[in-house]
Parts: structure tokens; C-alpha cells; sequence
């Protein structure tokens, strides 16, 4: 008896496992038939039993036709049978997908994130005015903000300058500017306001579930 043991590891590879061997000996015994109306109605059995096997998802739009585009990726694209749907190819399957575009990094001043490089584009989109300038001495303010975030100590408003110049392609320049930007400090200080009103909100609702926790239930 030992002899004629037979292990998965010899039996034939299942193309989609949760299914299980017996429906893919099924769907190779719908392919073995010759005509195609025996192949039709056994098919049709098949898409039966698979709605059986999973009835959670019997109320997912276009279940259906997830059943029937299985069964002849099971029956690796070889059953010749006619389909409610449009019948998948092989081809379809095998086909990769078109590579992601990824944001444009910028490593050299990665502390700045892109959302800084995308307003300055729009900056430079806008015409001279009043409107520009003001627009563009807010990005300096949030590039200063940005910098403090990852560099603790302090920083000169030129560095910012020299920054917001290279990353505008040299259209934005600030440099002979005799305004000054935000001092450090002061955005420092609204930093460190709103971390202590987010911990003071936490330990607020710590403590109210803790309260929650110990009252007595009837």
C-alpha cells in the first residue's frame, strides 16, 4: 500500500489552488468532451459549483463573469466552450503593466518634499505683481519651516534664498532681497504649540477611556 501513495508534489500543478483538485479534474474532463454542447452544459455545472464554494461574494458586481474568466484561466485557456462574457486570452494574462511614473525627487534638498518644488513651478508661471511676490515669500517661509523640521538648530534666510534660486531654475531670485523671513524661533514656537495641543489631546482622551473603563456596568 505504501507503493501507491501519492504525494501533491506528483500530481498535476493547480493553476488556481482555493478551488481544490477535484474541480480542476472537473474542468479537465469538460475539455475531453467532444461535443461542444456537452462541453457548454458541463462548464455550466462547473460555474455552479464555483458559486457554491464562494457564496460571500455572490452580491460582488460582475461575480459572474469573475467566475467564467477562472475557469478558463483553470483550464489553461485550452476549453473550448462558449461564454456569457468575453472570453480571456492568454496573452491578456501575461501581458505587464505599464511601468509607474514616480514624483520627481529631489535628493539634494529631499528635507524641502515635493510639494514645495511643485509651487514654485506654479510661482513661475504667475505674472509680476504683487501677488507673485507675496506668493513667493510664503514658499521661502515654508522652505525656512521645512529646513528647521530636520536641521534643530537655526538657519540664514540667504541659504533659503540661494535654495528657492536653484530649485526655480534661477527664475526666482531673492538674494538682493532686504526683507527678512519668519524668525526661526517663532516657527519653531508654532511647531512646538501644535505637537503640545496633539499631546495634550491624546492624554485627554487616554484618561477619558480610562475613566471608560472603570465605570461600574449594570
Amino acid at each position: 500500500m505504501i507503493d501507491n501513495l501519492e504525494y501533491n508534489t506528483e500530481r498535476e500543478h493547480l493553476i488556481i489552488p482555493e478551488y481544490g483538485r477535484h474541480l480542476q479534474k472537473m474542468i479537465n474532463y469538460a475539455k475531453t468532451r467532444e461535443t461542444k454542447e456537452e462541453r457548454n452544459k458541463v462548464a455550466k455545472g462547473i460555474i455552479a459549483v464555483m458559486g457554491n464554494m464562494q457564496p460571500h461574494l455572490r452580491d460582488v458586481p460582475d461575480f459572474q463573469h469573475k467566475l467564467w474568466d477562472q475557469l478558463f484561466i483553470m483550464s489553461n485557456f485550452e476549453l473550448d466552450a462558449d461564454s456569457p462574457y468575453e472570453i480571456p486570452t492568454r496573452e491578456i494574462y501575461e501581458e505587464r503593466p505599464d511601468p509607474l511614473k514616480y514624483p520627481q525627487n529631489f535628493p539634494k534638498y529631499r528635507f524641502y518634499g515635493n510639494n514645495i518644488k511643485t509651487m514654485i513651478d506654479v510661482a513661475n508661471t504667475w505674472e509680476d505683481g504683487e501677488l507673485k511676490e507675496a506668493l513667493t515669500y510664503t514658499i521661502a517661509n515654508h522652505m525656512k519651516k521645512c529646513f528647521l523640521n530636520w536641521n534643530k538648530d537655526t538657519v540664514e534666510d540667504y541659504v533659503i534664498y540661494n535654495h528657492l534660486f536653484e530649485l526655480s531654475d534661477g527664475k526666482i531670485n531673492l538674494k538682493d532681497s532686504e526683507e527678512d523671513l519668519t524668525d526661526a524661533t517663532s516657527l519653531m514656537r508654532s511647531k512646538n504649540k501644535f505637537s503640545n495641543n496633539n499631546s495634550n489631546n491624546k492624554k485627554s482622551h487616554h484618561k477619558k477611556n480610562t475613566n471608560n473603563r472603570q465605570r461600574k456596568r449594570y
